[in-house]
């Protein structure tokens, strides 16, 4: 299986090149993209600076490999790319990259949803949200 985790944010330059390298698949028709980027949120008055994201990547690999055949039962897809980030991402830096292309785009925008939430709610990575007084919290899903 391709490499999902990144080390550190996931730039533009490698979103670009993703859909790059998919204009010469001369079938597809429709692509949709999610990117997650690493709010500035405010918990009990202190601001988010940064996310740690971990995970056990074994686990979490197999976790999104079976969400992966799912989506391709599910949805009637050409390609589908899942990437998501390890290391600490700053606020306002992408940390989740979902990259969909089918024929037409009723199905990358269902695709797209779907996927996005079995990650969220199936894979076992780990945010620590750091606050801006170097304190830290372990973040929920949501």
């Amino acid at each position: 299986m391709k490499k999902v985790f990144i080390s550190g944010p996931i730039s533009s330059d490698f979103i670009g090149e993703s859909i790059a390298k998919h204009q010469t698949k001369t079938s597809i028709g429709a692509h949709n993209i999610f990117l997650g980027q690493v709010r500035a949120d405010e918990v009990e008055g202190k601001k988010v600076a940064a996310i740690e994201y971990t995970c056990y990547e074994e686990l979490a690999n197999t976790k999104l490999h079976e969400i992966r055949e799912e989506a391709f039962e599910k949805f009637d897809l050409i390609c589908m790319h899942i990437y998501h980030s390890l290391g600490t991402i700053k606020t306002g830096e992408v940390c989740f990259f979902v990259f969909v292309s089918a024929k037409r785009r009723n199905e990358v925008y269902a695709a797209t949803e779907w996927l996005v939430n079995q990650v969220k709610d199936r894979t076992p990575i780990y945010g620590k949200e750091i606050f801006e007084d170097a304190t830290h919290q372990w973040k929920v899903n949501s």
